[in-house]
């Protein structure tokens, strides 16, 4: 059994370190949520009372948490006080910059880190069925590799620190992009007189197959566990897209890249955003596009 501090109990952490429970870890959390310390006690995590009192005795760290900020905040208050062979894994979606100062605090204390931020929404994280992007040295892949996969089917290692966040962020710009493309096309089925189902099957058979159209398919009907048969209760909330679309385009405006589509999706979902759906799944964008959210 392997003891594992877990901060960070929200609507990605909590079932991840529910699942770590499962896997006969003990697990020690903490957040700032009373709310999510209760579910979390339910789940079989041993909740304390700080990020210090979680990690004093822990062999393995792992952070889920909202923005790069917070992250650098609890790493630079942890990392003097862990053991000396602890594991440092941050499952956060944060700007690359943050994620490699992560990794400087941590080699400041010889320490194994790893930025591994996840894909699979809220149902991937219950289901343990999540995608793992891993940035970090072979040697904390490789450790912590028994653990992510408690929590996931996909672990890819994608270079050194930074890089699981800046494949992060690069297929959440795909996602965003192809989101609004397969809902404007629905849109205009609509007004051409076609069903949601008979452009789906040509669609879902065609040059036109993705992810957003046959897993997460934006009207009710035909993936039957889409957010769209209920009602739009975010797997992946609209604000969550924003956010990392947000973060693609700085990294664009960092590095020089190239990407009009990118930037006008986040344009899109600032919109929807600032409409008050944010807490909808961003799959919801179609009822922007049908001018259905005043």
């Amino acid at each position: 059994m392997t003891t594992i501090a877990f901060i960070g109990l929200g609507n990605m952490g909590g079932p991840m370190a529910a699942n770590l429970v499962k896997a006969d870890h003990e697990v020690i959390g903490f957040d700032l949520s009373p709310a999510s310390c209760d579910q979390a006690r339910a789940d079989g995590v041993t909740v304390v009372g700080s990020a210090l009192d979680a990690v004093r005795n822990a062999d393995v760290v792992i952070t889920m948490l909202p923005a790069g900020t917070h992250v650098l905040s609890v790493w630079s208050t942890i990392i003097p006080i862990v053991k000396d062979d602890v594991l440092l894994i941050d499952c956060s979606t944060v700007d690359v910059d943050s994620a490699r100062k992560a990794h400087a605090l941590a080699r400041e204390r010889n320490l194994l880190s790893l930025d591994a931020p996840v894909s699979g929404g809220v149902g991937g994280a219950k289901g343990a069925t999540l995608t793992f992007m891993a940035g970090g040295s072979e040697a904390a892949f490789e450790r912590a590799k028994p653990f992510l996969s408690h929590m996931g089917k996909r672990i890819v290692h994608c270079g050194e620190a930074g890089a699981g966040q800046a494949a992060k962020i690069c297929n959440n710009m795909i996602l965003g992009i192809s989101m609004i493309g397969v809902a404007e096309a629905f849109v205009l089925g609509e007004k051409l007189g076609l069903s949601h189902q008979a452009l789906f099957d040509v669609a879902s058979t065609s040059s036109g197959q993705c992810w957003s159209l046959t897993t997460y398919c934006p009207v009710p009907g035909p993936v039957p566990t889409s957010p769209a048969n209920n009602n739009y209760q975010p797997g992946f909330a609209a604000a969550l897209m924003l956010k990392d679309l947000k973060l693609a385009q700085d990294a664009a405006l960092d590095t020089g890249a190239v990407t009009p589509l990118g930037a006008e999706a986040a344009q899109l979902y600032a919109l929807f955003n600032g409409d008050g759906h944010g807490g909808e799944d961003f799959s919801a964008i179609i009822n922007f596009l049908r001018g259905r959210t005043a």
